[in-house]
C-alpha cells in the first residue's frame, strides 16, 4: 500500500510567535481570496472560541512572553499553559466514549480537509479528529496535542490512546496522528486504528507504528481519560459505573450504550477481529461471537459460554482480569480450518482485520481471476489485509454499487458474482 501523505495545519490560536502570526494572517488572506462570506466568517470566529478562549485574549496574554523568550520557548510554554487551562475546563471521558465518537465520524464518512469544519465544530484533519474524539472542545494540532497527554510505552497502549508524529522543524512534512483501537495480532506488529485521512475518516489495520516515519511516532494517553468501570471525578458527567447493567440489555434487537461498551472492552481483550465494521450500540452476531470467545477463554462451557454477558463476564471485562481471547480465537473460523471448497458464502465474520482463513485466500484468487488484483504486491494469502479490502471495493464499485454496498467487505452477492 502506498503510504499516505499529510500536510499539517499550523496552530490557529495557540501561539503568537512571529512565524505563527504570519501564518494566521496568510490563512485569513487565503480564506477571503476564496470567496468567504460574512456568515462563514462568523462561523469560523465561533469555532475559534470553541473551547471558551478568544483569539484576541490569547494574543494579549501571550505576546509579552513571546517577545521576551527564544523562538522555540514561547510556543512550548504557551501551549502547555493553554493545555493546562483547557484540561481544567474539560470533562473526563471514558475509552468507550472516545471510540464511539471516533466511530461516529467513520459512520458519517466525514471527508478529510485541513480547512473545513464538521457540524460539531471540529476541523476535518487528523489532529481535529483526535480533538473531537477526546472531546477537547477546541481544535488542536500535532504540535499541541502532547500538552493534553502523557507519553506512554508501546506495551501500555490501550484503545483511545494515540500514536503521534510531529516534525517541529517542518510540520508540513508528514506530521500525523492516529487513534489506537486495539492490537490486530498477537505479535503486536499491526493494530486497529481510527484516523482522519484522505479521502475520509476510516477504521483500518495499520502496521506499527505507521506506514512511514514509523520510528518517529510516539504513544500518548489523554490526561483526562477515565478507565471504563472506574469512578470519574465529581461533576465530570461520566458515571463510570462498573456494575453489571443486567442481561436484559444484551441480545437480538437490543440497542444501547452498554453494548458499545461491551464491544470496546472485548476489542481491548483480543476480540477486535470480531468487529470488522467497528463496535456500536446495536447488538449483532459479532457481539455474541466475541463474548462467547471471551467466555470460552475463561474455560467456561455450555450456558456459561452462550455469548450473552452475565455478571462474571462483565466483572472480568471491567476489571481487566481473567484470560484474554487467544489469537486463534480472535475472529477466525470457529469450526477448524475453515475449508473453502464450497461456493456458498461462508459469512461476513470470516473477513476483516485480524482474520486469517482459507476463505480469504479463495477470495483473493477470485479477485485476481476477475481482473481485480491490482493492489496485491504479493499473494493473495490467508491473512486479511488492506489490499484485500481495496480489491474487493474496486470489484464492488465496478458492479455500480456505492456506499455500504462498496465498503470492501464481501457479502453474499459479492461472493456469488466472484464465484460465478
Amino acid at each position: 500500500m502506498i503510504a499516505p501523505t499529510f500536510v499539517e495545519i499550523p496552530p490557529g490560536t495557540n501561539c503568537d510567535c512571529p512565524g505563527c502570526l504570519v501564518e494566521r494572517v496568510e490563512a485569513r488572506r487565503r480564506y477571503w481570496s476564496h470567496g468567504g462570506t460574512g456568515a462563514a466568517h462568523r462561523r469560523a470566529a465561533a469555532l475559534v472560541v470553541l473551547g471558551g478562549v478568544s483569539l484576541t485574549g490569547l494574543a494579549t496574554a501571550q505576546a509579552p512572553e513571546a517577545q521576551a523568550a527564544t523562538p522555540q520557548a514561547p510556543m512550548a510554554s504557551a501551549q502547555n499553559v493553554l493545555a493546562t487551562q483547557a484540561l481544567a475546563r474539560a470533562s473526563s471521558i471514558t475509552r468507550s466514549e472516545m471510540l464511539q465518537r471516533a466511530q461516529n465520524w467513520v459512520n458519517q464518512g466525514v471527508p478529510y480537509s485541513m480547512y473545513s469544519y464538521w457540524g460539531d465544530g471540529y476541523r476535518q484533519d487528523c489532529s481535529g479528529f483526535i480533538s473531537m474524539a477526546w472531546k477537547l472542545g477546541s481544535n488542536q494540532w500535532t504540535g499541541s496535542l502532547p500538552g493534553y497527554a502523557v507519553r506512554i510505552a508501546k506495551s501500555d497502549l490501550k484503545p483511545g490512546d494515540i500514536l503521534l508524529f510531529h516534525n517541529p522543524a517542518n510540520p508540513g512534512a508528514g506530521s500525523h496522528v492516529v487513534m489506537f483501537a486495539g492490537w490486530a495480532n498477537s505479535a503486536r506488529t499491526s493494530y486497529l486504528a481510527y484516523e482522519q485521512t484522505r479521502p475520509k475518516a476510516v477504521k483500518r489495520t495499520n502496521p506499527y507504528a505507521y506506514y512511514s516515519n514509523s520510528a518517529s511516532y510516539v504513544a500518548y494517553r489523554y490526561k483526562n481519560v477515565v478507565e471504563d468501570g472506574a469512578s470519574a471525578p465529581p461533576g465530570s458527567g461520566n458515571s463510570g459505573s462498573s456494575a453489571f447493567p443486567g442481561s436484559s440489555y444484551f441480545g437480538p434487537g437490543k440497542s444501547n450504550a452498554h453494548i458499545t461498551r461491551l464491544g470496546n472492552m472485548l476489542s481491548s481483550r483480543g476480540g477486535a477481529g470480531f468487529y470488522p465494521r467497528g463496535t456500536g450500540p446495536n447488538w449483532t452476531d459479532d457481539d455474541r461471537r466475541a463474548t462467547q470467545a471471551f467466555q470460552k477463554a475463561q474455560g467456561w462451557t455450555g450456558s456459561a459460554a452462550d455469548g450473552i454477558p452475565g455478571p462474571e463476564t462483565w466483572r472480568r471485562l471491567v476489571n481487566g482480569t481473567g484470560n484474554n481471547i487467544p489469537a486463534s480465537g480472535g475472529g477466525g473460523s470457529s469450526s477448524g480450518s475453515g475449508s473453502s471448497s464450497s461456493s456458498a458464502f461462508p459469512g461476513r465474520s470470516y473477513f476483516g482485520p485480524g482474520k486469517s482463513n482459507a476463505h480469504i485466500t479463495k477470495l483473493g484468487k477470485q479477485l485476481v481471476k476477475k481482473g481485480y488484483g491490482r493492489y496485491y504486491t504479493r499473494g493473495p494469502g490467508p491473512t486479511w489485509g488492506e489490499a484485500d479490502r481495496r480489491n474487493v471495493e474496486a470489484f464492488q464499485r465496478a458492479q455500480g454499487w456505492s456506499g455500504r454496498d462498496a465498503d470492501g467487505y464481501p457479502g453474499p452477492e459479492t461472493w456469488r458474482r466472484l464465484n460465478s
